[in-house]
This record gives structure tokens, sequence and C-alpha cells, in this order.
């Protein structure tokens, strides 16, 4: 069974919502992808957030498994993106996130690579 907050987080980004998925982080909670620069606080990730989205026609994730132990959540998936020229690219994808006591999210991290989707 999905949890409440992996249910919301990937509803929020299916649905291409930036100022929803970044309600779900602490004030300062910062996201990182790949290998990329953090984005530290709601505006940042909301801003980053809503920056990736203009690039894509849209987005499905799957979840293939997820573990919540404590604190911290692991989610495995399948996403696939739609690209701006409609075609279609699945492709794996690991995140990972810690809540605070306030129950949002501090930090997020996500493991993937985006080069088929822009190939």
């Amino acid at each position: 069974m999905t949890s409440a907050l992996t249910a919301a987080a990937f509803q929020a980004v299916d649905t291409l919502d930036a100022k929803s998925y970044a309600e779900l982080f602490a004030p300062d909670g910062k996201i990182t992808f790949g290998n990329g620069a953090a984005l530290e606080g709601r505006d940042a990730v909301e801003a980053g957030c809503a920056g990736f989205f203009d690039t894509i026609g849209g987005m499905r994730h799957d979840i293939v498994n997820e573990w919540v132990v404590g604190k911290d959540t692991i989610v495995e998936l399948v996403v696939t993106y739609t690209r701006k020229d409609g075609r279609k690219v699945s492709i794996p994808v690991v995140s990972i996130w810690t809540v605070g006591d306030s129950g949002l999210i501090d930090e997020y991290r996500v493991f993937f690579d985006l080069a088929p989707v822009f190939a």
C-alpha cells in the first residue's frame, strides 16, 4: 500500500503542479536531482520543478516498490515521460526522502538518467 505522502508527492508531479509539490517540503527543505546542485527552500523547489515541467509534455509515475523505515522513504518507480513531440519514454527512477518532525520533507533525492527523455 502506498503511503499518503508518497501518493501526494506523485499526484502533484504527475499533474505538473509545482506549487502543491513544493508545499510538501519543510520551509528549508531541499531536493537534489541526480548529480545536480540541490534546490534549497520551498521557493527553489517550486521554481526548479516548474522549470523542468516546462520541458516536457507530461509524466506518470508507476510505483514498483515503496519502503518506509522510520522517517525515511525509498520508492522504486517507472516514470513515463511525454516529450514535447508527443513521444513517450519510460525510465527507471529511485526517489529517497526524509521527513522531519513536522511530517514535511526535509531532504529529497532523485536518481535517474534523463538522457533517453531528451534524445
